[in-house]
């Protein structure tokens, strides 16, 4: 494609846009690609974006985002994240994977920078359209060896380190091709890189990484005693033509559970992002076709999971949480919740009240609410889940509905416990004496529990209590 004569790089420059690919321009937009890049593939891999660049109606480049590398040295210490940080935010990191002019490079000198500017204008809005979230940080590896990445420096990349030089051939091995490149990268929402390694992310994004599950934040080890553990469990299913041992399925479903997963389909995808080494120490058996381990399917998780008991399924898992640390019931919050989709024959949902761990956000234990009941009745079988020994000294936390003598002497005269319970008008006697006893600060603006911002409280937070 020629520059007209009588009209500048400049003013050329102008009629350029960007707009995303078209789904019948798919086969000429890759067959370019396998053509004239220099890598010869058009093949993106997980969520990706195409954009074709052109200027008075025909094409001048093409240019391709898809998921980040899964892990890069130089771009880990960039950012400063930890491991868990890296799994389940990475998500918000895309790949400038292709980038192909079509025009003789001397010609346009600035095309490239144009092309990528305006695409880096439009990527996080057309990436939330399309899969949902937003574009916080943009990363490329150039080749020095062939380009000099002068169009990214031009974009406000930073060139943050070399990779090692070898290249993913499958899901668990990297060989080493022997030709690193350069790490491009660049921020599209202001303090991209602090947003990411700090310990909580803003409202829109904290929202998103509650969806993601990960990483696996057990060692082999671990996962082998949590094996043992299940072969305890009776498999009603038959022998014959099994592929998935039960204590495997149930191993695998207590991890995806860790990980955040919510269903069938949750499980298999997380246990899907374990290792063969992980896999291996949950009890899984080879392929003999292939030598490999393999995760089970939804299917699998739905019929072995639906023939066991829920409750005693449950309580084995909170007992093997705390076998592993036992630390964890050192602070513990009592809530009761709705379980989605648990009609009862009246057509209220089944409610249970939950033990979960302050630390690790951890559910421990479980107690179903009986039917023309509330969560009081349900706090001490529940708590006589746990072990007495681990709950000696631990604070319990609960809302007012809570604030009971019952429930008071039985966490401190029998467990040894501690208490902090809400208090609110419900309690009207102990109420007007914390009024006229305790400071004012406890009950100024400031010193709430669970309010909107400017609602009034409706009572104090009792101080910590071993009991009257």
């Amino acid at each position: 494609m020629r520059k007209p004569p009588t009209v500048s790089e400049s003013e050329w420059l102008t009629q350029v846009s960007v707009r995303l690919m078209r789904e019948e321009e798919r086969e000429r937009f890759d067959e370019l690609l396998e053509t004239q890049h220099y890598i010869h593939s058009a093949r993106l891999g997980g969520p990706s974006l195409r954009y074709v660049a052109e200027a008075n109606g025909q094409w001048v480049a093409l240019i391709s985002f898809s998921g980040a590398a899964p892990h890069t040295k130089a771009r880990e210490l960039k950012i400063g994240w930890t491991p868990r940080q890296r799994a389940r935010r990475l998500c918000w990191v895309v790949n400038n994977s292709r980038f192909l002019l079509l025009p003789e490079r001397a010609r346009y000198p600035n095309l490239a920078s144009r092309v990528l500017g305006l695409s880096l204008k439009r990527l996080s809005a057309d990436w939330q359209a399309q899969w949902g979230h937003p574009v916080l940080l943009v990363e490329s590896y150039v080749d020095e060896s062939q380009y000099r990445g002068t169009c990214y420096r031009a974009c406000g990349f930073q060139a943050v380190g070399l990779t090692a030089g070898y290249g993913r051939s499958s899901r668990d091995y990297y060989l080493e091709h022997g030709h690193p490149k350069q790490l491009y990268l660049r921020e599209l929402r202001p303090r991209a890189l602090s947003l990411l390694r700090q310990a909580r992310l803003p409202g829109d994004l904290a929202g998103q990484e509650e969806k993601i599950g990960g990483p696996c934040p057990l060692r082999a080890r671990e996962l082998g005693s949590l094996l043992e553990l299940f072969k305890r469990c009776n498999d009603p299913r038959r022998g014959h033509g099994l592929r998935h041992p039960q204590p495997y399925v149930l191993a695998c479903a207590a991890v995806a559970l860790l990980m955040g997963a919510g269903g069938y389909e949750g499980f298999e995808e997380e246990c899907g992002q374990l290792t063969q080494r992980q896999l291996r120490a949950l009890g899984a058996r080879q392929d003999p076709k292939t030598g490999r381990y393999r995760a089970p399917s939804d299917t699998t998780f739905f019929r072995v999971i639906n023939g066991l008991d829920a409750a005693q399924f449950d309580l084995c898992i909170g007992q093997w949480m705390m076998a592993q640390e036992i630390s964890i019931l050192q602070a513990l919050a009592i809530d009761g919740k709705c379980l989605r989709g648990s009609g009862r024959g009246d057509g209220k949902p089944l409610q249970l009240l939950s033990a979960v761990s302050h630390r690790l956000r951890l559910t421990v234990a479980q107690e179903p609410i009986q039917e023309k009941s509330n969560e009081i009745p349900a706090l001490q079988p529940l708590l006589r889940k746990l072990p007495p020994a681990a709950l000696e000294g631990a604070m319990i936390t609960a809302d007012a509905l809570h604030c009971q003598q019952a429930s008071s002497a039985f966490v401190t005269q029998e467990l040894g416990a501690d208490y902090l319970w809400g208090l609110k008008g419900n309690q009207t006697g102990i109420l007007e004496r914390a009024q006229v006893r305790l400071p004012q600060e406890f009950f100024s603006p400031g010193i709430r529990h669970g309010l909107e911002q400017g609602a009034r409280p409706a009572g104090p937070v009792a101080p910590p209590t071993r009991g009257a």
